[in-house]
């Protein structure tokens, strides 16, 4: 059985940070297929439109009727542990400081077998399910895990090399006056993060969630991310200490493009996406530096996002423009971490329950729903999580034809 994960010690000054290294990435432009698979926490492999045949590794071609029609389609996980082994030796510099690692020949129930990534409580001949993971390069790998959970099951080393588990980490949200800032930071402490601090601008004012933030064991701290000193003193002060941060600043106004009032319009995009990416510059290097720093090493920066980034709702037009520029700061975000093996997440929800969206009939998200998917996105290391029905619906949706989407949600289909 996994032991569990001991507090890290108070960090010795006096000792080198351990430089973030990553595993090898190169891949196939077909393997990508399982890469965009786990980033959403899919298990899925290539199936061939022709003979049915399940393909792996992944290919360009079947090899049974060299069809090029192979489509990746998410399959029973169940498998078979034929054979293990422990690399005590290894070349790689990722590996090398992370030995031994264990790897194993799983035979899959949808056919082919695989070489993949073994948990620690998985033995040989043991029944298992698969998954599909990023690693640290953001490449899609397969890990086996024991078919039923285990006690402490996300302390093993391989598994949580592979996502970005909130234990022993602490964690910044960024708006201590959003309304599910509580049942996060609730959910957060749950998990085993050693520290939530929650961001508070213009302390002056009063604010209804600081009680309950409290109560969840989160510290509140000053930080209005509209104002680049407020930014630079956080980071200055908790900058070298921050694991994870959750980007949960909102202003949302109803109103579309043309009704919409101007100053609501450019508080909208000072926040979503200039006080992204201020918070960016001036957190991001120190996590990148120190996403090799132990068990409490950086490992996550989440956007939690409406889903309206995708496709707008007419009804808030200025919110959801602002809402598509932070969605491309945030991609462009992902690439620059990249290097470090930062994980940024994005975190699409659909209308929360709130104030500002009771005019809209249900289903609405309740803030505890959203903070479950929080902590659910980062013990899997997911880089897309989509939370509610309406969220999944419009992802679904988008999917399938995103043209047909716009004229559905701009009134063009009625």
């Amino acid at each position: 059985m996994t032991e569990p994960l001991a507090p890290p010690p108070r960090k010795d000054p006096r000792r080198r940070t351990r430089v973030p290294t990553l595993p090898p990435a190169a891949r196939s432009r077909a393997a990508l297929g399982l890469t965009a698979a786990a980033a959403e926490g899919r298990f899925a492999l290539q199936v061939c439109a022709e003979c049915g045949a399940v393909a792996w590794p992944p290919r360009d071609a079947c090899a049974g009727c060299l069809s090029v029609q192979l489509v990746w389609r998410e399959l029973p996980p169940g498998g078979e542990v034929l054979a293990e082994t422990a690399i005590h030796a290894s070349p790689d510099p990722y590996f090398r400081e992370r030995l031994p690692w264990r790897v194993g020949t799983v035979r899959l129930d949808a056919g082919p077998s695989v070489i993949a990534h073994l948990h620690g409580d998985v033995a040989r001949g043991a029944r298992v399910r698969m998954a599909a993971r990023l690693d640290r390069a953001g490449q899609g790998v397969l890990i086996a895990l024991p078919e039923k959970d285990t006690p402490h099951m996300e302390d093993d080393p391989a598994l949580r090399a592979l996502t970005c588990h909130p234990r022993h980490r602490r964690v910044l949200l960024v708006d201590g006056r959003d309304a599910a800032a509580p049942a996060m930071a609730r959910a957060l402490r749950a998990a085993g993060a050693a520290a939530v601090w929650a961001g508070e601008a213009e302390g002056w004012r009063g604010n209804p969630a600081r009680a309950a933030l409290a109560e969840a064991g989160a510290a509140v701290v000053p930080l209005d991310i509209t104002d680049s000193d407020s930014v630079a003193r956080l980071a200055g002060e908790y900058g070298g200490r921050i694991d994870i941060v959750v980007f949960n600043a909102r202003h949302l106004r109803p109103g579309g493009v043309m009704a919409g009032n101007g100053i609501y319009t450019r508080e909208a995009f000072d926040v979503h996406a200039l006080g992204l990416m201020r918070l960016a510059r001036a957190l991001g290097p120190a996590m990148a530096a120190r996403a090799a720093d132990g068990v409490n090493a950086a490992a996550a920066w989440v956007n939690i996002l409406s889903v309206w980034a995708l496709i707008p709702d007419p009804a808030f037009g200025a919110f959801a423009a602002a809402q598509a520029a932070a969605l491309s700061v945030a991609r462009s975000l992902r690439g620059d971490f990249r290097a470090s093996g930062i994980r940024v997440m994005n975190l699409f929800a659909g209308p929360i329950d709130d104030e500002w969206h009771q005019p809209l009939p249900p289903p609405k998200l309740a803030a505890e729903a959203l903070a479950r998917e929080l902590v659910r996105g980062l013990a899997e290391g997911a880089e897309e999580v989509w939370c509610g029905d309406v969220a999944r619906d419009i992802r679904e949706r988008w999917a399938r034809d995103p043209k047909v989407l716009e004229r559905e949600m701009t009134g063009g289909g009625r």
